[in-house]
């Protein structure tokens, strides 16, 4: 078996999510990340502007899309790297990794008001592509220990002029705020892809492939017919992949 898939892999709870991501693209938005490894004294958790994907194999998948939903798509590898994603880079507390990330924060100053933007600018990228082998996680306003590097996480970080690169934990809390970046990200940062990308469309169960099939014929008719048809032998369901497992 393989440790990796050459697929990327996106899942969520809704099918009417997943058609807007067909129609659409996927729309970064803003998630709160455990940055309390690092020690700042103003934050424990920040938000950056993210799509998730992750890389495990279709036999390991059943765990993961119970926690993050049984909708979802799965993308070429050569599509997630020509639009720049990056696979996590996962770090463990007894690695001396966390303690130059800490002493690159102290250098740059993040989180002082005097500390160079640039390099505020720099070390929150390398973060926002960062994350503990295991930590916290907010869901619902819940905080839940998780297991990271279980996920094999790629990751798309919005990225332009017009955005802001992370909010604060009291930022992204506030729902006016929260909504206003938001916003920000999709009118500016869509991350696209086309029917030729596309290897894997899941839904839940053998009943919801109609309705996904009927979705795909009636509403992405821009794309040419022969793309479309493409769209449509993609479609499957994970109650069948289960059966097959």
């Amino acid at each position: 078996m393989n440790p990796k898939s050459h697929t990327l892999f996106h899942f969520t709870k809704s099918s009417e999510t997943l058609k807007l991501v067909l129609k659409n693209g996927f729309w970064p938005r803003y998630c709160l990340e455990d940055v309390s490894w690092l020690g700042l004294k103003k934050y424990d958790f920040i938000a950056y502007p993210m799509v998730c994907f992750c890389d495990i194999p279709l036999s390991r998948v059943d765990e993961h899309v119970k926690f993050y939903g049984e909708f979802g798509l799965g993308l070429t590898n050569e599509w997630a790297l020509s639009n720049g994603l990056n696979p996590v880079h996962y770090v463990s507390q007894n690695n001396r990794i966390p303690s130059v990330y800490k002493e690159l924060t102290r250098i740059v100053g993040l989180g002082e008001e005097d500390s160079s933007e640039k390099g505020r600018e720099l070390i929150r990228h390398l973060l926002a592509h960062t994350k503990p082998v295991e930590g916290n996680m907010v869901v619902a306003s819940e905080l839940l220990e998780k297991e990271f590097h279980q996920e094999s996480e790629w990751r798309y970080i919005a990225n332009h002029k017009d955005v802001l690169d992370h909010l604060s934990r009291s930022s992204f809390e506030s729902e006016d705020k929260l909504e206003e970046n938001n916003n920000k990200t999709k009118q500016n940062c869509m991350l696209k892809f086309s029917p030729n990308d596309v290897k894997y469309i899941f839904v839940k169960k053998d009943s919801d492939i109609p309705d996904i099939i009927n979705f795909i014929q009636a509403e992405l008719d821009d794309f040419p017919s022969s793309e479309v048809k493409v769209l449509l032998s993609r479609v499957t369901s994970l109650e069948s992949i289960r059966r097959d497992m």
